[in-house]
């Protein structure tokens, strides 16, 4: 049975343009700073200290030399390079009723868009069942049209093959030099090992964890005699979802599986989004917004989307 036809990458965006980004502009009035602020930071002066600044940026230098506390000014740099690693591996096409990489196709060019749009760069890098492509950073709505037709024009990942983010996360790791706003959107199905790269990423770089999962990959329905495929090797199994039993250990299983990867996340002080196939894009961008605003506090926080 042949696939139905991809979208056109420049019918997405101006799809998600009209339907999401105006409806956005809306919701978040204009202001797009917490999402897009800069990394970089210049010192600007050094005043007295004053009730309510932050110790944090007391100057002890110039504090013990003068007796009195005194504290840095910064001039922030809002210039943002975002970083969008993007899982495409065969467990990625699944889906309820919306397809995992359909969603990740419109959360990556809305962001894209919006980060493009006030001046930031934007550079991809591409998983398969390997590094399949590193598209460099820039600006400009060209460029965001170039990355979505580079995601839907790939071929299918061969099946044999499971998904590496160790790997992937080590090659991340050399790539991407100046410190970075990370993005990895994936389902995070992968062997164990990749913790230790997502920590080491973490300590370079912003890094947001962008989580794709179904609702049937939590809790399966009672549907009697169906027959299981995994997406990345291939390997059918019969199984009798009529049985309470093993709906109740598969229900287990996931939830084991889904505290290893919350453990994972929360000791790289990684911010996870949880996104889900059925999930509205607009209100998960605006849950972005409030987590980038825990952030820029010093409050990292786990960010579900149901």
């Amino acid at each position: 049975m042949s696939s139905s036809p991809r979208p056109r990458p420049e019918a997405v965006l101006r799809r998600l343009e009209w339907t999401v980004i105006r409806r956005l502009d809306g919701l978040l009035h204009g202001d797009y700073r917490t999402l897009f602020r800069g990394f970089g930071l210049d010192l600007a002066d050094i005043r007295e200290y004053q009730y309510g600044d932050d110790v944090r940026r007391i100057d002890w230098n110039v504090t013990a030399r003068l007796q009195a506390p005194y504290v840095r000014e910064y001039h922030e740099d809002r210039d943002v390079t975002a970083w969008f690693l993007l899982d495409l591996s065969r467990s990625v096409d699944f889906g309820s009723q919306v397809k995992k990489g359909s969603v990740s196709r419109d959360f990556v060019a809305v962001l894209a868009r919006l980060l493009t749009g006030h001046g930031n760069r934007v550079g991809a890098m591409l998983y398969g069942d390997d590094v399949e492509e590193v598209i460099p950073a820039r600006n400009g709505r060209r460029h965001v049209l170039h990355l979505l037709h580079r995601m839907s024009e790939r071929p299918q990942t061969p099946e044999g093959r499971g998904t590496d983010l160790q790997a992937f996360l080590g090659t991340a790791m050399r790539t991407i030099r100046r410190r970075s706003l990370v993005f990895i959107v994936s389902d995070f199905i992968s062997p164990a090992g990749w913790e230790k790269p997502l920590l080491q990423l973490a300590q370079r770089h912003e890094v947001i964890a962008v989580r794709l999962h179904d609702p049937l990959e939590a809790e399966l329905p009672d549907l009697g005699l169906v027959v299981f495929q995994d997406a990345e090797t291939g390997e059918q199994l019969f199984v009798d979802t009529h049985d309470r039993g093993f709906r109740e250990r598969f229900a287990a299983e996931a939830e084991r599986r889904e505290a290893g990867i919350r453990h994972a996340f929360a000791r790289a002080g990684v911010d996870a989004l949880e996104l889900s196939t059925d999930a509205d894009i607009v209100d998960t961008v605006v849950r972005f917004a409030a987590l980038r605003k825990r952030r820029a506090g010093g409050r990292p926080n786990d960010l579900r989307v149901a």
